[in-house]
């Protein structure tokens, strides 16, 4: 029997894609271009796609456009969100602002790529964007004097899925990417907020960051430490991103907590900690269950960690904290940060602490 070759991930495109084709489409209807019912950008590495424009809009000195964003085959949060882009005529000498219109976040920590008081439209959005500005102007021979706004259409309710609210973005979402294209389940973006919040950590002077694997074992650790919001860092699954990034970027201490699943991966020497991209190595457990003093052979044989635990008892929680506090310091080579493990059930009760004072 012939087996179904798997489907082929459909692309998508970022936020600031979509604004930037939307500017192109404000920008030409406000220069006396007309409205266009396609426009076509050129992204960072010389893609060439093509948008819909969904909405036109204009009044005196302005022009705006909407792009509906299509993220592909990507579970992103804003996948069919709406982009606006309004382009006005600026005063003389201005050159080309940006502005946060409703739904689009604005910055109000250090650390991140925009200063505080700026609208969250990232760096490579920002010459996108101004480089459609620029190349409309010069073809009407006028000078490149814009105000730009940004919104997206029930931004404020989208950014609550996201990281902003925690990195201190306020307002809506943030505009991002920085080749234009959405990879479907790259995890790339979930990558990119773990490596921001640790520069807004660094930035205000967090000197303690926890990289929880989900919102039990955050829990946990928010009863053990008064913490600021921005020094949990959603790790999830990607301990490989968080520990890496903090290597060229230390902090002086880290508490990893979890569930013994994922920390048995993760003791196991696996840095990504998602079930369909690792798996628990039952033979090792069972080793080091006979190191803890446990029978090897039933621990071997269980169907889950968590029934591993079950037999093995505290022991085996204990074991799996050490080796796991041996692979986060062979990952951080020698980077100055001290760590601490904390393993947990599934109620959120600690079985085994490794590192820090007790």
């Amino acid at each position: 029997m012939s087996k179904t070759p798997p489907k082929k991930l459909r692309s998508g495109w970022t936020t600031g894609a979509c604004a930037t084709a939307a500017a192109r489409a404000a920008v030409r209807a406000l220069l006396g271009g007309g409205s266009a019912e396609r426009v076509t950008i050129t992204l960072p590495r010389g893609e060439t796609p093509s948008f819909e424009i969904a909405e036109t809009a204009s009044g005196p000195g302005w022009a705006e456009a909407a792009v509906v964003k299509d993220a592909g085959d990507d579970p992103d949060v804003t996948h069919l969100a709406t982009i606006r882009s309004r382009v006005a005529q600026a005063p003389p000498g201005s050159g080309i602002r940006f502005h946060a219109g409703a739904g689009v976040g604005t910055v109000t920590k250090p650390g991140l790529p925009i200063p505080p008081g700026e609208p969250a439209i990232n760096p490579v959005p920002r010459r996108m964007i101004a480089g459609v500005l620029t190349e409309a102007a010069a073809a009407h021979g006028v000078a490149a004097d814009f105000d730009v706004t940004i919104s997206v259409d029930n931004g404020e309710e989208l950014a609550r899925q996201t990281w902003n609210p925690r990195l201190g973005i306020v307002g809506g979402i943030s505009i991002l990417g920085t080749t234009g294209i959405v990879r479907p389940f790259s995890c790339s973006a979930w990558i990119a907020s773990i490596h921001q919040g640790i520069d807004v950590a660094r930035a205000t002077g967090v000197a303690h960051v926890v990289g929880a694997t989900g919102a039990t074992s955050e829990a946990t650790v928010r009863g053990l430490y008064d913490l600021p919001e921005v020094a949990y860092l959603d790790m999830g699954d990607f301990a490989g991103g968080l520990l890496k990034y903090l290597r060229r970027h230390p902090v002086a201490r880290l508490t990893i907590a979890g569930g013994i699943g994922k920390l048995t991966k993760l003791a196991q020497g696996a840095m990504d900690l998602h079930s369909g991209r690792s798996q628990v190595d039952f033979a090792r457990l069972g080793e080091m269950a006979a190191r803890a003093g446990a029978d090897a052979r039933k621990v071997a044989a269980a169907n889950t960690a968590l029934e591993a635990l079950q037999i093995a008892g505290p022991a085996l929680a204990e074991a799996v904290a050490a080796e796991a506090a041996e692979v986060v310091a062979d990952v951080l080579r020698g980077a100055p940060i001290a760590v601490e493990i904390i393993v947990i059930d599934r109620t959120g009760a600690i079985q085994a602490r490794r590192g820090f004072a007790r």
